[in-house]
């Protein structure tokens, strides 16, 4: 599904207001629920979450951790809810075994870089991880799942869309008040720049790291061509922009709604267009996961890194989890 229109911006108009009664039920469910206690597992636990239903960069903000991680010598695993898949697990994600309609797109992207596990239940896919060997774990989302302790909940927030409308679900994109995510969260990170003045709904003494999105290299190697741009993401703005960015010449653009699973019309029409277009078709890490398998090879795969304003910061933040890390015996 597409996000309302009215869930960015001011949040004016009369249809927010008229579901406001169970936007307050949504958000009171919520606060009952992260109230529950949970498990506390023997080794750390990081989460990469947010206050948004949605993308915020959750993703890639894991995936750089998984590798900080690993870079200090430290076997680090990834839990996620593998949303858009069927299992509920626990379950070790397989690439040779598992496509996106069983474990959801972001479950593929991780385990290419550390194991990975699909658990709705993230407790249980805790000790599932830790029995395979894993020294600390990695949440992609779960700020608002209370099953599994965290020891560091970094709240990321998306610069260009901030926290919406400021309204919780389904007036707007909030899975709770910003004010109530922050409270549970060590620090935020904020990726790209305070377009929409989020920043000002965190409590003062919250720390905020900045990073930005960083292209990778095949972006540059399309400078100066014409692109026909395609994505199911939960904001293609930002997609589209880092194209123009790498000076990509952008002939077509289609946005699809998150996670959107591509099927053999969509890619023989999408295809056909970027040929009338003489354009090079081209997408998302995240979105190609979702391409049937027959058309991977006939598009271009532009990936995303973070850099970090003061890389020094996040490396501060794993530093006292790092030296818990059991040494094995």
């Amino acid at each position: 599904m597409r996000a309302p229109d009215f869930w960015s911006g001011t949040g004016g108009g009369l249809l927010p207001l008229l579901l406001s009664p169970i936007a307050a039920i949504y958000a009171g469910a919520t606060a009952r629920r992260v109230a529950l206690p949970g498990w506390t597992a023997p080794v750390p636990v990081i989460c990469a979450g947010n206050a948004t239903a949605g993308g915020a960069g959750k993703t890639t903000l894991a995936l750089d951790i998984g590798q900080r991680l690993a870079h200090r010598g430290i076997a680090a695993a990834f839990l996620t809810r593998g949303y858009g898949g069927r299992h509920k697990g626990p379950l070790r994600v397989d690439p040779a075994r598992h496509d996106s309609r069983d474990v959801g797109d972001e479950a593929l992207l991780l385990c290419d870089v550390r194991p990975t596990w699909v658990a709705a239940d993230r407790a249980k896919g805790a000790q599932a991880a830790i029995a395979a060997g894993a020294q600390a774990l990695i949440m992609d989302d779960g700020l608002q799942n209370p099953t599994l302790v965290k020891d560091l909940s970094l709240l990321v927030i998306d610069g260009g869309f901030g926290f919406g409308n400021g309204r919780v679900i389904p007036s707007g994109p909030l899975r709770e008040p910003p004010e109530a995510a922050a409270a549970r969260s060590h620090a935020a990170v904020l990726i790209g720049e305070d377009e929409t003045g989020a920043l000002a709904r965190l409590p003062p003494g919250l720390p905020v790291l900045r990073a930005r999105l960083v292209p990778g290299p095949e972006a540059a190697m399309l400078s100066g061509t014409p692109v026909f741009a395609f994505c199911g993401v939960a904001n293609p703005r930002k997609f589209f922009a880092t194209l123009q960015e790498a000076g990509a010449v952008i002939a077509g653009r289609v946005p699809f709604a998150d996670h959107y699973p591509f099927d053999a019309g969509d890619m023989e029409s999408l295809l056909a267009e970027a040929e009338r277009l003489r354009a090079v078709p081209v997408t998302t890490r995240k979105d190609i996961v979702r391409v049937p398998a027959a058309f991977r090879s006939r598009i271009t795969v532009v990936t995303v890194t973070l850099a970090w304003e003061e890389p020094a910061r996040i490396e501060a933040l794993l530093d006292p989890l790092a030296a818990r890390v059991p040494i094995p015996a």
